[in-house]
């Protein structure tokens, strides 16, 4: 079970949120394309903000979704990301681009559950010819209740451009996949419930005349996403199909599971039959020897509810597949194969639509050539197959639930639809079921053979030779090939239905058990044989559904021995062979093997139990179960950990069977614990088994194997760990003399117990006499009890029957500490430490008329961290710093120095391109945030190095000098000789250019130990515990306050030393600091929400905004006002000061609320930091200790103690003799002082013999926001840091300024002077020559709406244009983080500006200018200001490889070269999705700061000031309308001259003719009539 999700059959919802992190997409195919992200899961859909005219997106936008679900529905949903074009064209708004599929559980089962900077290919499902349609950068990662996202290494930009080798895709999955089919074909189905009752069959005969069977099946398949269903056969228990239903999608798929269910079609609500997973991992392999996903044609079984039907069915989820199944449904005959696609091929569909065909019967298709039917129709066919013996014995039932043992009782065995059903009888029921199943025994063979081996790996370790340092990997490599093995034995094509037993009283179902069909198949072979076939096996009922998993359902209703045997009819003769001697089937010729034992239970403690009372504490005692007797211990009051002391002994136990066998197997015993209520009754808190050591009469009790030794058992409430119990078992055969051969027995002894028999004391412990001391420090965070607020509590210390009390506090709000710090007492504890008994911690509130309540509780599990050791000193820091011997002078004073480093001062080299130039770092430009990002890159690269699996380094290591480098000379040598050493002619503490902060990914306390090397912290409990499927309840909600303090423990012994330098009053615990009040400034420092992970959205739109609160003690603070807008990745920048009084104000709390303009102000998460822990620890964490000393500047001092002072304080709080500095001229210091040396000590204190430990250096941490109604689940994370400086001491400096850095300004001056080979897109109407009429637009990436054009060079004829055109484009940029800043408001209704950091891209484009058209688009290119090609020199020089080939390409920054000048190629994507050059433009860049922008004004285009000169353009590209004139003049005068004319006489001619021939008639007939 994975926390937080609901495992199927415990019925509970619980919390998984979904978070994805979409940051860019890149080579989406198309051209000034308007692109949007959608990303959807199951039904939940969120859309990215459209991004106009690019195919290479920039998003950054982060969504989450939150779901309520169990964790196999939540794994078998569907993540899709898809592309689709945003267009003000309502034809083409909405075009999907390409889209990417994966199921969520392949992102949890990847390391740390997630995905990071991975980039999702995205194919087209409507054209699976089309091959890639881009990528998607994106981070996905799946959390479930207690799962932390981890924060991964930040790749360098050129591994993260490496898009082939970041894919989205697991480990093993090929970067290129194939569209494959997938064909599940399904012939028929059998053995389906009836799914009527006889009144609703009585009113359809009597209406309808027939009794037809009411169930009308169909399969549904889901698989990828996709959906397909065969026909619906009408009124059929015995439906056949013989129909295929196709899947298109690629392979290897990122989809683990197809969902097969068998439905009932209803006119109302379709109903599911029963639910079949198949797992694509089990029936392939990616190996050398690997096969494509093939089953069958196979029989598949289906579970469920029980079949009988009642209208309201109770356990429906079990068909859906929620839950472990209760009753056989029916069986599928299918058959899955997979065909991969040649997308090249012209009859390939494209699309990929779920298809459903008709398939022939499979007697057709296993037909043999002569015409006969072949062996493997006979195998498939439904009515013929292998008679196979099911035969079971019911040799014991008890613990039969108290409810129903007073009513008749039966049982009923299944397997697939044939049944038996027996009654309870005295002599010991034998039942057989014939049943006719296919014969895939050597299938379930295999699986038992895998399932041995892994059963040995389990069991035995491993006999190679392993060292401490690599036993965690080999354990690791253990258990990785163990689940590969149980993974194998999981046969898929599992043909023989399992076995139910049920348990039925007065007619109806009480409780269940499944027993595998392979676990019971008999093999002559025994490594093939099932692991209880031919066994007595002891098996627990259990309540079916939901039911079976919360507290009612964990009582066992029935423990029962049953022997089982299954196997083919022919082979019967062996289906006896397993049972106990002297049973024989239908008769007993001869008594059976009884032997008498006695059992001997030794009940020692417990420890850790389940709190089930309201106090948070319980009334424990334990029932003994073996065979048909059980026994009680005697209940111990208020305590989790309880010492029974008590040994229980069954008599006369009668078992059957040989000696051999009970001697190598003896029955399990149960061992379940419970609280005593004074009303009602007891509640069950566990269960245990275990099996004891058996001593038969002819065997001598003695060592080794007797006594028993005590040993621990693991308790189970539910799926669930509730402690551990300590005891042993031995089971005493009794032989012909009776009790008298067996080890005998003392009598109680203690009076006030009664006849309760203690531990013998050969099995009890030997107990040797200790002294604990504790000290009381104080109580914190008591809260109310009942309704009463905690003024005079009182500390109660328990162990082992003794114990003792602290002072009584008189005000606990006054003062919380205790008046008396050390109280001891003494006690017999067991000379092991692994059976130390817990030590109970319990806080009363002393009130009025001599009562006490109980405030809360704590159970000390273990002592063994506490226990103090002379020799190694490791148990308590303190005691081992006070209890060392320092009056013996140190042999040699340790001094420290730094060699000089021949480097310093000179600059430092970076190479650009080929050349190589000198920068020279000016340290008056560096701030607190060069420090910062500095540390970050480092610890970056430390990460990095450790997930390559290099050997781990300091993630400081470049930034400190190498302790090889670390010189230590004893003062008693001859420091001339030193000196004349070269390399140490000058001693100082050498200071790298930058000095960096320690960065720590997690919380500081993780560093240190919790801060407990002396003073400890134990939470206190109240309240019943909560359950898995009770999520209301949690160990953080039933926190009532904390005790803090510490324990030692030692042995009392006659020589120990009585003259030992300590104060009686105080013990060990001697030198620790008072517990007077003290007031504190506590100065925090808050920085920003972690790189690597967003807050949680909190409003609407999917932003938050922003602020920071504090609360430290009474007092408050809320940054309300300086809230930052709509974002996920705050930077605050921001320290406060609060003063506290420790220890009343202990506890800081640092949260992260959402501004909202209307109502109440949202928490998104807080984290908690305990003050004074930190405060008194020895590691120092009131302010960290830099690496270098300085007294002004980036790195400045901030401690008002000087490391001469700290260094000191050390020194005499752990008694040594020191510092010495040495005379005046012994060493010599060059522009130094002490405090570099002293600072130097500091940093290696970890290293000081017996006294030293890690001081806390300069850091930040990185601390997690939780949310309390979001138990678990972080909602971000926050870097921060605190110091704290007592009042009483010099008070401290000014906080450090961390302010965010303000963007500078910047004017980038972009001249457009040329094109050349720019693609000619237009056609002329007269003389067809090619031309274009060029313009270039050009923008700064998020800066679209400031899109500049240059003027358009018309009717350019061979792609060259002249502009002479210059853009201006001012902006805000981020040095650091490289990003440009944009504060705009995102719609006209946003209340304020949203602040944007989007990286520094330039992005020109080449158009072609129309008039009565749109503009077409021609080419485009994405410059990087930071790092892009340098200009080729001539257009002839400018290829495409600039674009295409950029890692070879010498690379410049605009930000370090200024101005740079050259050639540049324009780019597309072809209709075969490959780059082609589309043009090329000479263009300068020239970047100026704001002042010098200011210093030097340009114009825009060719306007004052400094006018560009205006280009030599062509005389045809004056007016549009000119052109087209002189082209006329150019066709009519010159080239087409005489044509013209002798259209023009023709034209002329025509009407001349026209009417001569109109006219000639009636002029002829007026002439001959004489008209």
């Amino acid at each position: 079970q994975q926390d937080g999700f609901q495992i199927m059959f415990y019925g509970f919802i619980s919390l998984c949120p979904l978070g994805e992190n979409m940051i860019e997409a890149r080579q989406l195919v198309g051209l000034n394309m308007d692109p949007m992200v959608c990303v959807e899961i199951g039904e939940d859909k969120k859309y990215t903000s459209m991004k106009e005219s690019t195919n290479c997106p920039y998003y950054n936008e982060y969504f989450v979704f939150d779901f309520h679900v169990p964790p196999d529905v939540m794994f078998d949903k569907i993540l899709k990301v898809s592309v689709s074009l945003h267009s003000k064209n309502l034809l083409r708004s909405g075009t999907l681009v390409g889209s990417f599929k994966m199921d969520v559980g392949t992102i949890y089962s990847q390391p740390d559950h997630q995905f990071y900077h991975k980039w999702a290919l995205l194919s087209d499902p409507d054209d699976i010819t089309a091959g890639c349609k881009g990528y998607v950068k994106c981070d996905i990662a799946v959390v479930a209740k207690g799962d932390t996202i981890k924060t991964p290494h930040k790749a360098n930009e050129s591994e993260e451009d490496d898009i082939e080798g970041n894919l989205l895709l697991p480990e093993g999955v090929p970067a290129e996949r194939q569209w494959a089919r997938y064909y599940l074909k399904i012939y028929r189905a059998e053995g389906l419930p009836r799914m009527n009752t006889s009144i609703m069959a009585n009113v359809k005969k009597a209406f309808i005349g027939e009794n037809k069977d009411l169930v009308d099946p169909y399969v549904q398949v889901q698989f990828a996403g996709q959906k397909g269903k065969t026909s619906v056969q009408k009124s059929c228990y015995e439906p056949i199909w013989n129909e295929q239903i196709v899947f298109t999608e690629m392979f290897p798929p990122l989809c683990k599971r197809i969902k097969i269910q068998l439905r009932d079609s209803d006119k109302v609500n379709d109903v599911a039959i029963g639910t079949h997973f198949l797992d694509l991992r089990k029936i392939s392999n990616d190996g050398d020897k690997g096969f494509l996903p093939t089953l069958g044609p196979a029989w598949v079984n289906m579970y469920g509810s029980t079949r009988t039907y009642t209208l309201m069915d109770e356990y429906q989820e079990l068909n859906d597949g929620l839950g472990e199944g209760v009753s056989f449904r029916a069986r599928l005959l299918i058959s899955l194969g997979m065909e991969l696609l040649d997308t090249s091929s012209p009859e390939i569909t494209s699309s990929t639509e779920v298809q459903v065909e008709g398939i022939p019967n499979i007697s057709e298709v296993n037909a043999c050539l002569d015409g006969q039917p072949c062996r493997w129709t006979q195998v498939f066919l439904p009515l013929m197959g292998y008679e196979f013996f099911l035969f079971s014995s019911f040799l014991e039932a008890t613990m039969v639930d108290r409810k129903i043992g007073d009513k008749p009782i039966h049982f009923e065995v299944t397997i697939g639809t044939f049944h038996h059903l027996i009654v309870s009888v005295s002599r010991k029921p034998c039942i057989y079921i014939k049943s006719w199943w296919q014969d895939q025994r050597r299938r379930l063979y295999n699986a038992n053979i895998i399932d041995n081996i892994a059963d040995k790996l389990a069991t035995k370790t491993m006999r190679s030779q392993v060292k401490k340092s690599t036993v965690r990997d080999k354990l690791k490599l253990a258990q990785n090939f163990l689940s590969k093995l149980r993974f194998l034995a999981e046969e898929p094509q599992h043909s023989i239905p399992d076995v139910f037993i049920w348990m039925i009283s007065n007619g109806k179902r009480i409780a269940y058990a499944r027993v595998p069909s392979k676990d019971i198949l008999y093999s002559s072979i025994d490594e093939e044989k099932g692991k209880d076939c031919g066994k007595v096996k002891t098996i627990f009922l259990r309540i079916p559904g939901k039911k079976g998993f919360g507290p009612a359902g964990w009582t066992v209703q029935s423990k029962i021995e049953i022997y089982l045997w299954l196997g083919l009819s022919r082979q019967r003769k062996d289906y006896l062979s397993g049972l106990p001697n002297g049973f024989e089937e239908n008769k007993l010729s001869r008594g059976p093997v009884k032997q008498i034992f006695q059992l001997r239970v030794h009940m020692y403690q417990a420890r850790s139990l389940f709190a089930a009372d309201s106090t948070g504490l319980s009334d424990p005692f334990a029932r003994v179960f073996f065979s048909s007797q059980s026994q009680v211990t005697e209940v111990l009051a208020e305590t989790l950990c309880p010492t029974w002391d008590q040994l229980l002994v069954f008599e006369n136990v009668e078992l059957f069977g040989e000696a051999s066998e009970l001697r190598d197997d003896p029955p399990i015993i149960v061992i379940e614990l419970y609280d005593q209520d004074t009303v009602g009754k007891a509640d069950f808190m566990g269960r245990t088994f275990a099996k004891p050591v058996v001593k038969m009469a002819d065997e001598h009790y003695g060592p080794p194997r007797f006594p028993p030794q005590l040993e621990y058992y693991q308790i189970y409430r539910g799926n669930c760990t509730a402690g551990e119990m300590l005891a042993a078992f031995e089971l005493l055969q009794i032989g012909p003399n009776g009790k008298a051969d067996l080890p005998p027995i003392d009598g109680p002894t203690d009076i006030d117990r009664g006849p309760i028999l203690p531990v013998p004391l050969g099995i009890r412990p030997v107990l040797s006499k200790y002294r604990i001391e504790v000290l009381f420090w104080g109580l914190r965070d008591l809260k109310r009890v009942n309704l009463a607020q905690v003024d005079r509590p009182r500390v109660d210390i328990e162990c082992a029957g003794k114990g003792v009390q602290s002072a009584l506090i008189s005000n606990y709000r006054k003062n919380p500490n205790f008046s008396t710090l050390v109280k001891w007492f003494e006690v017999d504890l067991p000379e092991n430490e692994l059976l130390h008994p817990p030590l109970n911690i319990r806080v009363v509130d002393c009130r009025a008329f001599g009562r006490y309540t109980l405030v809360g509780s704590h159970a000390v599990t273990t002592l063994r961290k506490f226990i103090y050791r002379g020799a190694d000193k490791q148990a308590n820091n303190w005691s081992t710093t006070v209890n060392q011997d320092f009056s013996k002078p140190q042999s040699k004073d340790l001094c420290y120095f730094y060699k000089k480093d021949d480097e310093k001062g000179k600059k430092k080299k970076r190479k650009k391109g080929d050349e190589m130039e000198e920068e020279e770092l000016d340290e008056s430009m560096l701030d607190w945030w060069s420090k910062y990002f500095a540390s970050i890159e480092t610890l970056t690269e430390v990460t990095r190095k450790k997930d390559k699996k290099k050997p781990a380094v300091d993630p400081y290591e470049k930034k400190k000098p190498k302790l090889d480098e670390l010189k230590v000379y004893s003062c008693d040598c001859d420091i001339q000789t030193v000196l004349e050493n070269k390399s140490f002619q000058t001693f100082y503490v050498f200071i790298y250019t930058l000095i960096c902060v320690q960065v720590y990914p997690k919380e500081l306390e993780s560093e240190f130990d919790n801060f407990e090397d002396w003073l400890h912290s134990f939470n206190l409990y109240r309240g019943k515990a909560g359950d898995d499927d009770d999520q209301n309840v949690t160990d953080e909600d039933r926190i009532v306050g904390k005790f803090k303090g510490s324990l030692c423990m030692y042995k009392v012994s006659d020589d120990m030393p009585r003259d030992m330098n300590f104060d009686s009053n105080m013990g060990m615990f001697n030198n620790i600091p008072s517990n007077d009040p003290i007031n504190v400034l506590v100065r925090i420092y808050v920085i920003r929400v972690s790189y690597a992970t967003d807050l949680h959205p909190a409003d609407i739109n999917g932003k938050a905004d922003p602020y920071i609160a504090i609360k430290l003690g009474k007092t408050e603070v809320k940054d309300k006002e300086n809230y930052i807008s709509k974002q996920l990745n705050p930077l605050f920048g921001k320290s406060f000061d609060v003063e506290a009084t420790f220890p009343m104000d202990s506890t800081l709390t640092v949260s992260i609320y959402d501004w909202d303009l209307v109502g109440t102000d949202d928490l998104i998460g807080e984290t908690k930091i305990d003050l004074e822990n930190r405060f008194y620890s020895k590691h120092r964490a009131t302010c960290g200790i830099t690496r270098a000393y300085a007294i002004h500047g980036y790195n400045v001092w901030r401690d008002p103690m000087k490391p001469t002072h700290i260094l000191a304080k050390l020194c005499k709080d752990g008694k040594l003799d020191g510092p010495h500095y040495g005379p005046a001229g012994r060493v010599k210091v060059e522009n130094r002082t002490d405090e570099h040396l002293a600072l130097t000590v500091l940093n290696h204190w970890e290293e000081i013999p017996r006294v030293g430990c890690k001081l806390v250096p300069e850091h930040v941490e990185t601390r997690p926001l939780l949310h309390p109604d979001k138990p678990g689940i972080e909602q971000g994370r926050i870097e921060m840091w605190v110091d704290m400086f007592p009042k009483d001491m010099t008070a401290p400096g000014p906080a450090l300024d961390i302010s965010p850095r303000k963007p500078k300004k910047f004017e980038l001056r972009v001249i457009i002077w040329n094109t050349d080979e720019v693609v000619l897109e237009d056609d002329d109407i007269f003389t067809g020559e090619k031309s274009s009429d060029i313009f270039v637009r050009g923008w700064l990436k998020g800066q679209q709406e400031d899109k500049q054009d240059t003027d358009v060079h018309y009717h350019s004829i061979t792609g060259e244009g002249n502009f002479n055109w210059r853009f201006i484009y001012p902006f805000d940029y981020l040095m650091a983080e490289e990003k440009i800043v944009i504060s705009k408001k995102e719609s006209m209704f946003a209340w304020d500006e949203t602040e944007y950091k989007i990286p520094a891209r330039l992005n020109l484009q080449v158009w072609d200018a129309d008039h009565f058209s749109a503009d077409d688009f021609l080419g485009a290119i994405e410059l990087d200001l930071n790092r892009f090609p340098r200009g080729a020199k001539t257009a002839k020089q400018c290829t495409i490889e600039m674009v295409t080939n950029e890692g070879e390409m010498p690379m410049v920054s605009i930000f370090k070269q200024k101005r740079i000048k050259g050639w540049w190629p324009f780019v597309a994507r072809n209709e075969e999705d490959e780059f082609e050059l589309t043009g090329k433009v000479e263009a300068e860049l020239h970047l100026l700061t704001g002042e010098e922008a200011e210093k030097s004004p340009v114009g825009e285009g060719r306007n004052e000031p400094e006018p560009l000169e205006k280009p030599n353009h062509p005389d045809t590209s004056l007016l549009w309308f000119l052109t087209h004139y002189k082209a006329i003049k150019q066709l009519v005068c010159i080239q087409y001259k005489w044509l013209v004319i002798r259209i023009v006489t023709a034209l002329l001619l025509l009407p001349v003719l026209t009417l001569f021939l109109y006219s000639m008639p009636s002029y002829m007939v007026k002439k001959m009539l004489g008209a």
